[in-house]
């Protein structure tokens, strides 16, 4: 009778357990493809806005903490490496999330590799530059299927939302991504590899880089940019 409690306990944890992973991974899934919808233009901003608050509210119940302090999002560099003049490349001026990919201004900052030929490898190790994830969180919508033909601007990306941070995080024009939505990753994690994909960043004008920018979400559940220069230059090494 003991060992037939133990066994209808464990049954029962087990059962939990899958029911709270399906959760989550529903919720993932659901926030990808309304992500779509606001990136394409197929989706009115108060149903977006609307949407955005119910799954997101969903999702902070079944996160992890997320670490204080950022950790700078491209291994083996630091603030050094962002374009500007003090983070001078943060211009947030016009940006609406909403857009989606036409959205304007630039509530973000450019961090460039050692890549002078524009191979995607570092000039100094001959290898690709991993891109880190600078919080624990969750991925929430990814991009890793880009051709140069595509017209969308961020290339191969990752959305990762940290309920700690109370903030969407963006990484652009990578090479490749390595996390799927509904993956939980932990701060210093490789997530992808510095790339060129992306409508204006594959062309020969722009030097290899990671398009980096963080989103608060308001009381009202709606996404603005915050400049993360100070914590990127405060940041733990990666």
């Amino acid at each position: 009778m003991k060992y037939l409690f133990v066994c209808i306990s464990i049954i029962f944890i087990l059962f939990g357990v899958t029911a709270t992973t399906n959760q989550h991974q529903s919720s993932c899934l659901a926030i990808q493809q309304l992500f779509i919808k606001i990136r394409d233009g197929k989706i009115p901003m108060a149903a977006a806005i609307q949407e955005l608050k119910k799954l997101l509210v969903k999702l902070e119940q079944q996160q992890p903490n997320s670490t204080p302090t950022l950790v700078f999002p491209i291994k083996g560099y630091n603030c050094s490496a962002i374009g500007g003049k003090n983070g001078s490349g943060f211009i947030p001026k016009g940006y609406s999330f909403f857009d989606g990919n036409k959205h304007k201004g630039h509530p973000a900052h450019d961090i460039f590799i050692r890549d002078s030929n524009q191979d995607c490898l570092d000039d100094k190790t001959h290898l690709p530059v991993p891109v880190v994830s600078v919080s624990n969180g969750i991925v929430i919508s990814a991009e890793n299927t880009w051709a140069d033909t595509s017209l969308l601007r961020g290339g191969n990306y990752i959305w990762i939302y940290s309920p700690q941070h109370h903030s969407l995080f963006y990484y652009a024009h990578q090479s490749t991504v390595t996390v799927a939505v509904g993956d939980v990753v932990k701060a210093g994690q490789t997530i992808g590899y510095v790339g060129r994909s992306g409508l204006n960043a594959n062309k020969k004008r722009s030097p290899t880089h990671l398009h980096f920018m963080q989103l608060k979400i308001s009381p009202q559940y709606q996404p603005y940019p915050v400049n993360p220069f100070s914590a990127l230059c405060n940041n733990k090494p990666s």
